[in-house]
């Protein structure tokens, strides 16, 4: 009689955890679902000759199930940066993700890092410009609460020089 009881403790317990998992995933896709909507975004790109405006615009969509699609644009003086992305909850391996490219030929995966109600991503990549020089370039991707932080960066090996944006995004 012992046994049996102790098999139906176990077995409610087991699918009492296994009903949970769900219900944590739901959450964590709730809370990306919560970044949907268009942001804009201005900062300074600092380190060339001299700091230029860097205004940027980020939409936010759903996408397939357990994601979210991002696509933005950021203008400078002369130039335009595309991206596009993806982030998701991957359930079974209980941790976001982000996928990044650009029409700068950057693509870039990080896996989340989550500290509090803070997501974030850092995503780097080396690469080659144009003249096929070795660049480092890299995109820092912060969700905190209900705003959204990007900060690009770019190294060129050859000269060392560094070009850095920090832009907050709000709705």
């Amino acid at each position: 009689m012992t046994i049996r009881l102790l098999r139906v403790v176990l077995a409610a317990l087991v699918l009492q955890v296994t009903a949970m998992v769900p219900s944590f995933a739901q959450d964590q896709m709730a809370l990306l679902n919560t970044y949907i909507g268009n942001w804009r975004g201005e900062s300074a790109l600092i380190g060339g000759d001299r700091n230029e405006p860097f205004r940027c615009r980020l939409n936010v969509a759903q996408g397939d199930i357990g994601k979210v699609n991002y696509t933005g644009r950021c203008t400078l003086v002369n130039a335009t940066l595309s991206i596009s992305g993806t982030i998701a909850y991957k359930q079974e391996l209980g941790r976001y993700e982000a996928a990044m490219s650009s029409n700068a030929g950057y693509t870039g995966l990080a896996v989340g890092r989550v500290s509090g109600d803070t997501i974030s991503f850092d995503l780097r990549e080396q690469a080659k410009d144009r003249a096929g020089s070795d660049v480092r370039i890299g995109a820092k991707i912060v969700l905190v609460r209900d705003t959204i932080q990007v900060d690009f960066e770019v190294e060129f090996n050859d000269s060392g020089e560094v070009l850095t944006a920090a832009v907050p995004f709000s709705r």
